[in-house]
């Protein structure tokens, strides 16, 4: 589950720089769960030829997020984010004033983020 979440995430970020031919196929594997067989039949390659574009592409997609870190920052600005969310309700049930000077620090940390 969590790899199928992992391609998820690299594929909306980085998918369009895969050829069509490319995002055909991963998309078969990863997004409508077709198997290898399926797709090698309505392709007209081999299976083998399907697991080795998907492990290609896979390379392709890691390689870009290892460079450009786009998915770990998505990932670090949502985490932020939930995390201020949460203060803010603290906040509403405590009236703490404290939160404030945390959800500011939080903020800025996004903010440097992006």
């Amino acid at each position: 589950m969590i790899k199928i979440v992992e391609q998820s995430l690299l594929y909306d970020f980085y998918g369009e720089l895969l050829n069509e031919h490319q995002k055909k196929i991963y998309e078969d594997v990863v997004f409508n769960d077709m198997s290898p067989s399926e797709i090698a039949r309505e392709e007209g390659i081999s299976r083998q030829g399907v697991h080795d574009l998907v492990k290609r592409c896979d390379k392709i997609l890691s390689d870009y997020e290892e460079k450009l870190h786009l998915v770990e920052r998505f990932m670090n600005v949502k985490r932020d984010a939930d995390h201020i969310k949460d203060l803010l309700q603290k906040f509403r049930e405590t009236d703490d004033t404290g939160l404030i000077d945390e959800i500011e620090e939080v903020t800025d940390k996004i903010l440097s983020e992006i």
